[in-house]
């Protein structure tokens, strides 16, 4: 039976995913590893498929056209699902998240989380190359969320992240409405109103060296505004314990 798998949506990351594969695939544990990629038109996907010959347990699902990060993420977890996988990974294509950490995170999980955060902030900033403009805004982010949401998590909008399987079988995700960074929100509260246990583990984040970053003013204001209409429909939606 399958036991972890790593997702990893993709839009033009042909200067990454190669040596982002092969070091997830060196790592002393099986992952199995999904790239979602949006149509990509520098080659990405052609990259991918190349190297399905010599790893096995690579897997790549192709849509049409950019159509947004938590959409790629929710396809990659009811993919996940059917095909039974115990741990269900979110991860960065471009080295912002080291995949060293893969194996914090999952053993994080063995010891009784049913959600692993891998944070920036739980022990103080832990952000490199960031122009402090955006370590700011990606911090203080964190601490509106808290303020609006009253769950007390300190990286509301990581992106790298482990599941257990049953919290992704729990959550209805096609409830889940953002698109954007404001998914990791919305994920991360849905699962706290479940009452299932997140726990954060320190990381260590690193800007992206190659390829070119996705952050837009439209999707920090998706998240703004759309974390005020989260809390208070939440007010009125039933969630079951998982």
């Amino acid at each position: 039976m399958p036991d972890s798998l790593v997702i990893i949506p993709t839009y033009n990351e042909r200067e990454n995913i190669e040596r982002m594969i092969r070091k997830v695939f060196s790592l002393p544990f099986d992952f199995h590893l999904l790239i979602i990629d949006d149509g990509s038109p520098d080659g990405t996907q052609v990259i991918v498929k190349a190297l399905q010959s010599v790893y096995p347990n690579l897997f790549l699902e192709t849509r049409e056209g950019k159509q947004g990060l938590g959409t790629a993420y929710i396809h990659g977890f009811k993919w996940a699902i059917k095909q039974q996988y115990d741990y269900i990974f979110e991860m960065d294509a471009d080295f912002s998240h080291n995949p060293d950490d893969l194996i914090g995170l999952r053993n994080a999980c063995l010891e009784g989380a049913d959600m692993v955060v891998g944070s920036r902030y739980i022990k103080g900033v832990n952000v490199v190359n960031w122009p402090m403009s955006r370590v700011l805004m990606s911090y203080f982010a964190s601490v509106y969320v808290r303020f609006i949401t009253r769950v007390n998590i300190q990286d509301f909008t990581a992106g790298f992240v482990c599941y257990k399987r049953n919290v992704l079988e729990t959550i209805e995700l096609h409830k889940i409405k953002f698109v954007g960074y404001a998914f990791q929100i919305e994920m991360k509260y849905t699962a706290v109103k479940h009452g299932f246990k997140v726990t954060e583990v320190p990381i260590i984040f690193t800007d992206r060296t190659a390829g070119t970053s996705k952050m837009s003013k439209g999707i920090f204001k998706e998240a703004v505004l759309g974390v005020i209409r989260m809390r208070i429909n939440s007010i009125f939606r039933k969630y079951p314990e998982g």
